[in-house]
């Protein structure tokens, strides 16, 4: 009898043990999932990208609230935000979806050894952090969380990732959303960049130069004059007596948000021969009340380059781009800009003093 007790308190205890093993693992899985993302992205200071072919960014949080720039590409370049938002709400909402199957694990994880985006995330933490975050004292940056982001699963709507730490990869999701989230971590700088060229209200606009260089006696200058503005016209070095102030309004109120379309990243050898080793079409300062100063020379662009030999013998839309222009900003990043967001702006003194 006691010999029955002792196999059946045994088998008790066996199926306790096994029970508990169960929970916990249920308990871990539960809390990796609940935990995958990061909670906090507002103690995000800053985010390192990189991938297997040496592409590198670094995110740093510069500034906060209505500040100009609040994170810097590379610690050097004004940040795109709306991007840099979309990736902050990525590392908050996603979620794990589901685990690998077993037998896929191998695959995966060999996938993610050979192709991955390395992403870093480093947070503000505190060494003393009480009462739910009420008393934070000895703040300090710290490296808190490392993701290996992978390709897509065969549906498109999930992402292979796999976190520093764990024992193994996850398929990644955002709930609600259909699609995967590789995109959103592209370790490609001028990707990140911002696009502004100037948002600056009319109030504190000082002036604006365009200078034709062809045609110098078009160049001209809206210099401001206390609550309004006067047009010099460059040439004559004389202020214009009447000009037509609906247009220059138009001009002024354009710089509220002048964006380009894109950055320039390949530029044909033989338009880098001709077009750029000619004097720019328009050259564009724009310097506002506290003395910034953004220019803008502007170039055309040829729809195919190689027809640039054959200049006179082809209709002027086959040739050139009707629709962009290359600029260089600031003497420095070559850039695409659209013609229909820059025609209040290139145009010649002849416009605004009323001329057709």
């Amino acid at each position: 009898m006691k010999k029955k007790n002792i196999i059946i308190v045994c088998i008790v205890a066996a199926l306790g043990i096994a029970t508990f093993a169960v929970v916990k693992t249920k308990s871990q899985s539960s809390t990796i999932e609940q935990n995958y993302h990061i909670e906090d992205v507002d103690a995000i200071t800053k985010l390192y990208l990189s991938n297997k072919l040496d592409v590198n960014l670094l995110l740093e949080r510069v500034g906060t609230g209505d500040a100009d720039t609040l994170w810097l590409v590379d610690g050097k370049y004004a940040a795109n935000q709306p991007l840099v938002d979309i990736l902050l709400e990525t590392l908050h909402d996603m979620r794990i979806r589901q685990h690998v199957n077993r037998n896929a694990v191998p695959n995966v994880i060999k996938n993610l050894s050979a192709n991955n985006i390395k992403v870093e995330v480093y947070q503000k933490v505190y060494f003393i952090n009480w009462f739910g975050g009420k008393l934070r004292l000895f703040p300090s940056e710290k490296l808190t969380t490392t993701y290996y982001v992978g390709s897509e699963t065969q549906d498109n709507n999930g992402t292979y990732m796999f976190r520093e730490g764990d024992k193994e990869p996850y398929i990644v999701h955002i709930p609600g959303f259909r699609g995967f989230l590789t995109p959103r971590f592209n370790p490609n700088p001028p990707l990140w960049r911002t696009r502004k060229i100037v948002h600056c209200s009319v109030q504190d606009l000082k002036s604006v130069k365009v200078e034709i260089p062809q045609v110098p006696e078009e160049s001209f200058e809206v210099l401001r004059n206390g609550e309004t503005f006067d047009l010099h016209l460059l040439a004559s070095n004389m202020v214009a007596p009447a000009f037509d102030t609906a247009r220059v309004a138009q001009l002024l109120s354009s710089f509220s948000n002048l964006n380009f379309d894109e950055y320039a990243s390949v530029v044909p050898k033989v338009e880098l021969d001709t077009t750029f080793s000619r004097p720019p079409g328009f050259v564009l300062t724009v310097t506002d009340m506290k003395d910034r100063v953004r220019s803008l020379k502007t170039y055309v662009k040829f729809t195919d380059p190689d027809l640039i030999s054959q200049l006179e013998g082809n209709d002027m839309a086959d040739i050139f781009d009707v629709n962009r222009m290359y600029a260089i900003l600031d003497n420095s990043d070559t850039v695409l800009i659209q013609y229909y967001v820059f025609d209040n702006i290139l145009q010649p003194a002849s416009y605004f003093l009323g001329n057709k």
